[in-house]
């Protein structure tokens, strides 16, 4: 074994073996069996005869750059593609930007899960059910609004369409009522994880003449149950259970497509727990 180490050097220059190499790369002698078997780091050299991998001293730099990936977040397969186009600068860019839009997309689940488990431990805390949520029987009059409706991948990407409401009315010079009340109606008749049928609305004083994707309509007086909260989107699974009961115990039954009336919103702080929403749904007596 040394003298076929011994005879690697002579070609290859230093040779470290495989836990050596590993001490200096700070991989795992199992990480450097899997890069081997995905070919993004193989030995420079194996032992034909006992099998023992070898590495070069200058295979440490190559290592270092998977280690740098990997610590961005790439998995092994991003990390082989990424290499083959290493001295390629746009493309380096291009998967590095790339990757920061996932991570910053993951950065906003996860705030969104930790708002969660605050507020679920919120609920806990107050006996669950209810949680101190008021429901109250409301009538909206009959009103005018602008609104965009379409198909979005998600409902975190609502701002997508009121991004759209606001540059089309802006394009077509139609002026924003600062009084108006700012909606959400939602069209599918189950929850969906993908692929969601939504409207977003501003109300007007009268019908107005726009061009698709605007749509301008009157609507019809409604009657809802509805709850005023205050924080972030993730407690409307307490809040629609708050609802739930209500109608349950004062015999209604649900009556059209559920909104959400944005009374402080994104638009007005970046700060979640500051959000002031109405959730309403529909309803009608039971006979």
């Amino acid at each position: 074994c040394i003298c076929a180490q011994k005879e690697t050097e002579r070609w290859y220059g230093t040779m470290l073996k495989i836990g050596e190499f590993s001490k200096l790369s700070r991989i795992s002698i199992r990480m450097l069996r899997h890069y081997d078997e995905a070919g993004i780091l193989k030995p420079q050299s194996v032992d034909s005869v006992t099998g023992y991998r070898f590495y070069g001293e200058q295979q440490l730099l190559h290592a270092c750059k998977i280690q740098t990936l990997r610590q961005m977040g790439f998995g092994v397969n991003a990390i082989g593609e990424i290499l083959s186009h290493y001295h390629d600068i746009d493309a380096q860019e291009a998967y590095l930007q790339a990757q920061k839009e996932y991570l910053l997309q993951k950065q906003e689940i996860l705030k969104g899960q930790l708002r969660l488990l605050d507020s679920t431990m919120e609920w806990f805390r107050k006996g669950g059910i209810n949680m101190g949520y008021e429901v109250t029987l409301k009538t909206l009059p009959k009103h005018y609004v602008i609104s965009v409706r379409d198909v979005i991948p998600s409902y975190s990407v609502e701002g997508l369409l009121w991004e759209t409401l606001h540059r089309e009315m802006q394009a077509q010079n139609i002026p924003q009522n600062q009084s108006a009340m700012h909606m959400t109606v939602f069209y599918d008749g189950e929850y969906r994880e993908s692929d969601v049928d939504i409207a977003v609305q501003m109300t007007t004083t009268s019908l107005m003449n726009v061009k698709l994707p605007l749509r301008s309509e009157e609507l019809p007086e409604v009657t809802y149950a509805g709850v005023v909260f205050r924080g972030p989107y993730e407690q409307i699974t307490q809040v629609t259970m708050a609802i739930a009961n209500w109608v349950a115990e004062y015999g209604y039954d649900w009556d059209g497509n559920y909104f959400m009336i944005y009374h402080v919103s994104p638009a007005e702080t970046e700060n979640p727990a500051e959000y002031v929403t109405e959730f309403c749904c529909p309803v009608k007596k039971k006979k």
